[in-house]
């Protein structure tokens, strides 16, 4: 035995690990160690073996970090549903589809010599599900040349629980268009597109669901169930016979009606037992004799499972009729206890554990136990830990240990040996994977990429994890995605949205119409004016119309031909230019400041950032590199960083404030809030621990003692960072050497407090971080007046939300609380108006008697709604039942349920950003939208809400606050005037006129030049000119396509376009062509100054905008060159005549007069 008590394993006991028919018990198995095991057992016993992980985490962490040991096993994942025991919603289609892929490819059956592991857990090990057979039976495949009926296909859709959509992007999604079929298969990793010829399949590509271009051919293809329920003819009689057998009559059960209709709902697969004979577990999808491992743990995680299976079927069945849940018996859907031991009992088990537990004839000790964590270290100041962790590893290796440093990514891996090499443990190489760490010689240090949330230790191995000597790890990055062409989709105009005409004002959207225009028909929009008016514009102007924003009551709609809206217009252009000339000056005299250049310290600069338990996102690290750049220019800095909520803005502040904290100046943050100065307190001084920088706090609730030396300590210069509310900025606090100003959320400050911040801006550097997004138009404009950092990609480790869409039921927000409050966390209970609290509190106190409350709302005193903050905050209470209020700043990590009353009537910004109010740790969050129970919602919420559970990809709160910028009042560049011009003339065109106004003063001072967008020229050819509705039948993708088309004045984007179209929907319409044409010669009428064109069967009139044309001269001398045809009218039109019977003519003829013009005029 070793000395220092580590024993491994005799040969004679490796081989009974790998053969014994029976149970062991493997103990001293730490996690991470587990895997490595494992991989042995796979690779001597061949064949397929099990693994069974204690849930769902553990699930992802044994996957990779097997695949580190056994790079080129197969692995198979087999998760459980991602919602509870006896909810109201199923399974996601993507855990679904997981599923069914498994369960497929076992069925299929492996192949009994080659090594394959199976990764599962617990409760999806409890959970029955389909029999065999009618996964057998289920798959479909098709190869070109084929015959492919599209009815067939759109039933077996059906069946297989395929959703339709417009547009093709998420795992089990179909469109059909014509004779193209767009489908993504649960097993695939992008989308095919089946194209038919008649009832012949001709091709098959795979396309990129975010651009919905082909990215390559396929041969064939084959499909898979999406979800558990299939519902052909026999289980929907087998449904109906089964649940009169379990419940009695129906009685008006939603459930029921649908399902006997062949349709499916919400949560159907909670009643699976009712659509087949009989149900299997997942070990009787297993081949005889494959070995089953459990996780350490793995019983307790059993007996939890069990205990909330029976609590949530006692919920469920002491529930009201009213709400229609019968639920059926565990045992139907779950094995119990007894069930499951005895499955396990007949088969070859390994039972891992990371304790050492008492010696036996089963129990085998591996003789591994947890590596060492640096914790004490951490705690001290005095003590370096990248210097403590390179002797911990140098003393291993003199015990004859190979160490290897873990990593969760390559690019922190990278990072942990800068670190590791500054402090004498210099070129570490990096082992791709198991075979070749093992391989290299054990006196050599190696990296490798394995995720660990701790190392472990052997008689002849030690991993060192950076959990361990961080205490936290640099998380892992996900790839996501695709917002951006589905929030085109999803902003396209609803009928009832107020627009905004920029030659007409405020009017309201009515839909498509298709009118006749010289005989031919061609798409306008309908809009309806003030008086019963209606304008109808046509689709290659609809860039004249920008939307007015969400919240439409009260608004008038203006007077086709009204002075008003003029007037308006122009009263908010006047005051957009005093702003931005506001801007400019504070602009010009910040650049004649000068200030010394601050640089970051080397070397001790890597090891504060490398204490940031993230990976940091591209984002982030530009807006890092930005604001370093900015400190050693010279000047001084003032860079407003936006970011959504929760995206790592405080990182950037972090920072910023040590490198000017170690160059000898002070650093000032400031908050709105004593909440949030706060939090902002305890982050800094949790960052700065251990480094030479102090770290105080000012607001009214710091005792006056400590409050007074603070202020003394800050004028002589002993303290470096001051974090506060206003209370920093008044009269009695003195600097000693201030050098950064940090603010937080500046549009939340009074206008007092704005005006000093100003008066420091010229000289001191400044930070302003904000939520409130600026779209990035507006930030190109700004550029150079006021620098902007945008950070618009999510963290990495945070999961996104769970979100459900349900009408009220008081089971499911009961649960869904007690859930949150037995998980240790709180809740955000949300209603749109203070009027619905009364009612909900009524609810709370007798549905859920359980949670402690607090009320919060906007009519509360500030200092008592702060205190109502702060008790939440502190986690005196469950539940915080509140009006909208919660959506500025406050950040709670254990809070991760919310549930949005009436969530109809929420903007969608509005529903995004109190989202965005959960999820904020690495717990999963869950977000409850209900909808009322008796009363239909309007279209457009409908369709909020939609857009909103498929925003699941993080970060698109970006994209999709410029859409609803209204909700928010506005990004608040410009200060607090603003939002009374954005209820005027819409937010949209507000944006664009702030922009012009900029770009218009810089023009001035020579800077560049302005665009000029208020006018969209007039084509008039009698060619037909729209998208037909049988090419491209969903209206809200047509629209969307519309307002693409009339932005692409480019030749290139325009073909992309085109290309697009052929490949998404098949060959152009030569309705469709000619749209593309005209929009050709509108960016050519742009060129020329053309105001309108009209071509006829005889000749063409041109008028120029405001009778203007740049080259006059030139003109003249081309109409005289040319006389037969061309001619100047006294009124300044120019007139060509010409033969052109056909629109296809006329169209030439028209892309012919202007390609001269604009040669002309350039």
């Amino acid at each position: 035995m070793a000395a220092d008590g580590f024993r491994a394993p005799s040969a004679a006991e490796t081989r009974r690990i790998a053969q014994d028919p029976g149970r062991l018990d493997l103990v001293g198995a730490p996690e991470g160690f587990d895997a490595l095991v494992m991989a042995d057992i796979v690779k001597a016993r061949g064949g397929l073996s099990v693994f069974v992980a204690r849930d769902a985490s553990r699930l992802s962490a044994f996957i990779d970090a097997f695949g580190f040991f056994a790079s080129n096993v197969e692995v198979v994942r087999f998760p459980a549903w991602d919602c509870l025991p006896y909810d109201r919603i199923g399974p996601s289609a993507g855990v679904a589809a997981e599923r069914m892929t498994a369960l497929a490819r076992l069925a299929k059956g492996m192949d009994a010599k080659k090594p394959a592991l199976l990764v599962t857990t617990v409760p999806a090990l409890l959970q029955r599900v389909p029999p065999r057979s009618a996964v057998e039976g289920a798959a479909y495949s098709a190869t070109v040349g084929n015959v492919v009926e599209i009815a067939d296909l759109e039933r077996y859709f059906a069946i297989n629980g395929y959703q339709r959509a417009s547009t093709v992007s998420e795992r089990g999604e179909f469109a059909i268009r014509g004779g193209v079929i767009d489908v993504f298969p649960p097993n695939a990793d992008e989308p095919v597109r089946l194209d038919l010829f008649g009832d012949t399949l001709e091709s098959i590509r795979a396309f990129d669901p975010e651009t919905q271009r082909s990215t390559r051919q396929l041969k064939d293809i084959s499909l898979l169930p999406v979800s558990e329920a299939l519902l052909d003819k026999d289980a929907v009689s087998r449904f109906r016979r089964g649940y009169v057998e379990a419940f009695g009559a129906p009685g008006g059960d939603p459930l029921y009606d649908t399902v006997s209709e062949g349709g499916r709902r919400a949560g159907m697969e909670h009643w699976l037992p009712l659509f087949y004979p009989q149900m299997a577990s997942l070990l009787d999808y297993l081949p005889t004799g494959a070995l089953i491992a459990l996780d350490h743990l793995a019983d307790a995680a059993r007996d939890e499972r069990l205990a909330m299976i029976e609590d949530a079927y006692d919920a469920r069945a002491q529930a009201d009729r009213k709400v229609h849940y019968r639920p059926l018996e565990p045992t139907r859907l779950y094995m119990d206890a007894d069930e499951y031991r005895q499955a396990l009992a007949v088969r070859p088990t390994r039972r891992f554990s990371a304790f050492q537990e008492v010696e036996g004839e089963t129990v085998i000790d591996m003789g591994a136990r947890q590596g060492r964590a640096f914790t004490a270290e951490r705690q001290q100041d005095s003590v370096n830990l990248f210097e403590a962790a390179a002797d911990h590893a140098r003393r291993l290796t003199g015990e004859g240990k190979r160490v290897l440093f873990a990593s969760w990514t390559d690019g922190s891996s990278d990072r942990l040996g800068a670190m590791l090499a500054d402090h004498g443990l210099k070129n570490i190489s990096l082992a791709p994977y198991w075979d070749a760490a093992r391989s290299a010689d054990p006196k050599i240090f190696q990296r490798v990429v394995l995720p660990l949330e701790s190392g472990f230790e052997t008689d002849k191995l030690a991993v060192i994890s950076e959990t361990d000597i961080l205490g936290d790890r640099l998380a892992r990055p996900r790839r996501r995605r695709r917002a951006t062409n589905f929030l085109a989709e999803a902003s396209s105009l609803t009928p009832g949205d107020l627009v905004v005409h920029i030659d007409h004002g405020i009017g309201r959207y009515e839909g498509l119409k298709t009118l006749d225009v010289q005989g031919a028909p061609h798409d306008c929009l309908e809009l309806q004016y003030g008086g019963e008016a209606k304008l109808y514009l046509p689709v290659e102007n609809i860039d004249l119309l920008t939307r007015y924003g969400s919240d439409g009551e009260g608004v008038q709609l203006d007077r086709l031909g009204g002075a008003a809206w003029q007037a308006r217009k122009a009263k908010a252009k006047e005051r957009l230019r005093e702003m931005a000339i506001g801007l400019i000056r504070i602009a010009a005299e910040r650049a004649t400041k000068d200030t010394d250049a601050i640089v970051p310290p080397s070397g001790v600069f890597d090891e504060f950032c490398a204490r940031f338990p993230y990976e940091e996102t591209e984002d982030q690290l530009n807006a890092i590199g930005d604001v370093l750049e900015d400190l050693g220019a010279g000047k001084p800095m003032d860079r407003l960083i936006c970011g959504d909520v929760g995206f790592g803005k405080t990182e950037v502040a972090l920072r910023a404030a040590f490198v000017v904290a170690m160059s000898g100046q002070q650093v000032a943050v400031v908050a709105p809030t004593t909440l949030l100065a706060r939090q902002h307190y305890k982050t800094f001084s949790e960052r700065f621990q251990g480094w030479p920088v102090k770290v105080r706090r000012l607001s009214r609730l710091v005792p006056a003692k400590e409050a007074a030396e603070t202020r003394a300590a800050l004028a002589n210069g002993e303290v470096e960072i001051v974090v506060g509310t206003h209370a920093v900025l008044s009269k009695q606090v003195g600097f000693a050497n201030l050098g950064l100003v940090i603010v937080d959320e500046e549009q939340h400050f009074g206008v007092k407090h704005k005006e000093k911040l100003k008066e420091l801006r010229a000289d001191v550097h400044m930070l302003t971080l904000t939520a409130t997004p600026i779209p990035r138009t507006l930030q190109m404009s700004l550029s150079g007046i006021r620098e902007m950092s945008i950070i618009a990609t999510p963290p990495v480790d945070r999961l996104a939300v769970r979100t459900y869409i349900t009408p009220f039921d008081p089971v499911v927000i009961r649960e869904a609380l007690l859930r949150e409050k037995y998980r240790g966390g709180q809740a955000y209970y949300v209603a749109p108006r203070i009027s619905d609290l009364p009612e909900l509190q009524k609810f709370l106190r007798e549905q859920v008697p359980e949670v402690k409350f607090v009320v919060g709302h906007g009519q509360m005193a500030p200092t008592q709604l702060e205190e109502v903050m702060s008790a939440f905050y502190e986690g005196q209470y469950d539940v915080l039942l509140s009006t909208t209020i919660v959506e500025s700043g406050l950040d709670i990590p254990t809070a991760n349920t919310m549930v949005l009353h009436r969530a109809d009537m929420f903007g969608l910004a509005q529903m995004y950003q109190l989202r965005g109010r959960v999820g904020r740790a690495k717990a999963r969050a869950y977000a409850y939208l209900t909808t009322p129970a008796e009363k239909q919602i309007t279209l457009s919420a409908e369709r909020r809400l939609k857009v909103l559970q498929s925003l699941d990809s993080l970060g698109a709160g970006f994209q999709l606050a410029s859409h609803d910028l209204d909700q928010r009042g506005g990004g608040n560049l410009l200060g607090e005037e603003q939002s009374g011009h954005i209820r005027e003339i819409g937010v949209e065109l507000y944006q664009q006129m702030l922009e012009d106004a900029v770009n218009e003063l810089k023009e001035l001072a020579g800077k560049g030049q302005a665009a000029d967008r208020g006018w969209s020229p007039q084509i008039n050819t009698g060619a037909a000119v729209l998208i037909p509705d049988d090419y491209v039948p969903d209206l809200n993708v047509r629209l969307s396509l519309y307002r693409r088309l009339s932005d692409a004045e480019k030749a290139g984007d325009r073909e992309a376009l085109a290309a697009e179209m052929i490949d998404r929907f098949g060959p152009l319409p030569p309705e469709a062509g000619q749209l593309l044409k005209v929009v050709a010669i509108k960016g050519l009428c742009r060129e020329a100054n053309v105001a309108k064109i009209d071509v006829g069967p005889k000749g063409a009139v041109v008028t120029f905008r405001g009778d203007e044309f740049k080259n006059p001269m030139g003109l003249v001398g081309f109409v005289q060159k040319n006389q037969v045809a061309w001619k100047i009218r006294p009124d300044h039109k120019v007139v060509v005549k010409g033969e052109w019977e056909t629109p296809e003519q006329r169209l030439a003829a028209a892309e012919g007069i202007l390609a001269e013009l604009a040669k002309l005029a350039a």
